[in-house]
């Protein structure tokens, strides 16, 4: 055990240098996906990467406002605005988060009660709060018509359809004008 605490360390001061030390774990894990969708056929799996990739950008951008509503409202509010979130957002986001806790298979973040919010209802939040927000966003109509078209689109890919190329530009282009007016 000690010799492999040892070979980490050294390794760990070989790479840092810019020295390559065991295998790349990049090209690992490019052929695990390319085993796991070996037996699916080309279009399938080029429609799957490019919903892929629309998700983890859609992931980013969701949790990001998460992050504005929480770092604002904090700030504007103090540590208990969660108390004060509108009383149905709230209340659901509070049975999503119960039923989380029950499900003891699954293990992943259940502390943040924002994050048991629907996409949808995090505009709804916003606007619920327009005066901590409005020096930030142009408008709340500007805001309701991104995250309506983002979360339809969200929906869609969640649900496995595959969206145009036409549409990619349009997601990437709401978040970039979002990216853009918030400061990111």
């Amino acid at each position: 055990m000690f010799r492999g605490l040892m070979f980490e360390s050294e390794a760990a001061q070989f790479q840092s240098a810019g020295i390559q030390v065991g295998a790349e774990i990049g090209q690992a894990e490019e052929r695990l996906l390319s085993e796991a969708l070996s037996p699916f056929g080309v279009t399938r799996r080029n429609h799957a990467l490019e919903m892929g990739r629309l998700y983890v950008v859609l992931h980013c951008f969701e949790n990001e406002v998460r992050s504005l509503i929480r770092e604002t409202l904090e700030e504007k509010e103090g540590g208990d605005w969660i108390e004060r979130l509108p009383p149905k957002i709230k209340s659901f986001a509070e049975g999503r988060q119960k039923s989380s806790e029950q499900d003891s298979w699954l293990t992943g973040e259940r502390a943040d009660l924002l994050g048991f919010v629907d996409f949808g209802q995090l505009a709804s939040i916003i606007v619920d709060k327009w005066v901590h927000f409005e020096d930030l966003l142009p408008s709340q109509h500007w805001l309701k018509q991104r995250m309506d078209e983002l979360e339809k689109v969200r929906h869609f890919i969640a649900h496995n359809r595959v969206l145009l190329p036409t549409e990619y530009q349009r997601v990437y282009l709401y978040i970039a004008d979002w990216n853009r007016v918030v400061g990111l």
